[in-house]
């Protein structure tokens, strides 16, 4: 390896192992649970028992999982939704909804809702096919009448007004739905569908605010045009990072933030956070170009079940940023998850 190569290979590996792990509570609140919504970034196994091509509970997904376990997680092993909980000091793993085998003690800390495939986007969802943010608020407001039955209703209803619910979704309407499949494309310009995807989500949050929600986050796109994916569908022969995705994913981030701003005025004793993913992952992405590829087989293209238990994949996942051609590794997620929370605690507080 090239004496670049390797320095750069050790500053992004020691970056990633010395990120901090802990979210720290301001005095007098607390957090009693958490609930995920949103698309592969955070899905923990809630499309294992669908008929879809966006799962991945088989290897070499999870080889990094507790047992080396394909739990349905689009990484080589924990995701953000786990390492929230964990920094929390709530639980290690964050569960499917999904999962057959939830434990009615489970659902007095949250549960996960997401799907692999999902976006605000409904088609996007049908495009998948995935639980459709819809779909996931109903999966919701089920869980919502177990968890009285469990803890009761004034319990119940603490645990949701005071719990955290984290929201990430828009990658797969942008990168799919508008520019791979071209569907959208029809109807609207760039900018047209980020504002419509703004009002869907701006729906969602209403939504979860009349399910009881309060303290609602949503991570806003990321770099898109710099996931390997994308770089290798439309970076040209040097698969470079796409702008014009870029861009797409920013003019979201922007509405999104001020359709959450303005949405907050009209909803009471509400919270409502734009989370920014965008420039701390473009950050990593950009001091370690080595890294346009992830993981499994060639890094370039392999995802869901291109990235199967026939393609090799790398020795050290710690020293890639991604696991597969568009999901980060879980050290690249250990390394921002924390911090970022961290960052945005107070004005879910």
């Amino acid at each position: 390896m090239p004496l670049l190569h390797f320095t750069i290979a050790v500053k992004l590996f020691l970056c990633l192992q010395l990120a901090s792990s802990t979210i720290n509570i301001p005095p007098g609140y607390s957090v009693p649970a958490v609930f995920v919504f949103g698309d592969s970034i955070v899905d923990t196994g809630n499309n294992n028992n669908l008929i879809t091509q966006a799962k991945c509970n088989y290897p070499p997904y999870g080889r990094d999982f507790l047992g080396q376990q394909a739990t349905g997680r689009f990484s080589n092993g924990r995701v953000p939704s786990d390492l929230l909980v964990d920094a929390l000091g709530i639980k290690e793993f964050l569960p499917p909804y999904a999962n057959l085998s939830l434990r009615p003690k489970d659902l007095i800390t949250g549960v996960n809702f997401a799907s692999g495939g999902a976006g605000f986007d409904p088609l996007t969802s049908q495009l998948a096919p995935a639980i459709s943010l819809e779909e996931q608020l109903g999966m919701f407001i089920e869980y919502s009448k177990k968890l009285e039955e469990v803890v009761g209703v004034a319990r119940a209803k603490f645990i949701i007004a005071n719990g955290l619910f984290m929201v990430a979704a828009g990658s797969n309407d942008i990168a799919n739905t508008f520019y791979l499949a071209k569907i959208r494309q029809i109807q609207f310009n760039i900018d047209s569908y980020t504002d419509f995807m703004a009002r869907y989500a701006s729906a969602f949050a209403e939504g979860l605010y009349a399910a009881g929600g309060r303290r609602i986050g949503f991570f806003g796109a990321p770099p898109l045009g710099c996931v390997p994916s994308q770089r290798t569908l439309a970076g040209g022969i040097e698969r470079v990072c796409v702008n014009e995705y870029n861009a797409a994913a920013e003019l979201f981030n922007g509405k999104l933030h001020t359709a959450l701003d303005q949405l907050q005025t009209s909803l009471p004793n509400s919270k409502l956070v734009y989370v920014d993913i965008y420039h701390p992952l473009l950050d990593i992405i950009q001091n370690y170009r080595k890294y346009d590829r992830g993981c499994c087989g060639s890094g370039k293209i392999e995802v869901t079940f291109l990235c199967n238990k026939f393609v090799k994949t790398c020795n050290d996942p710690n020293k890639f940023v991604f696991w597969d051609s568009f999901h980060p590794t879980e050290a690249t997620y250990s390394y921002l998850v924390a911090p970022i929370i961290q960052k945005y605690i107070s004005n879910f507080l």
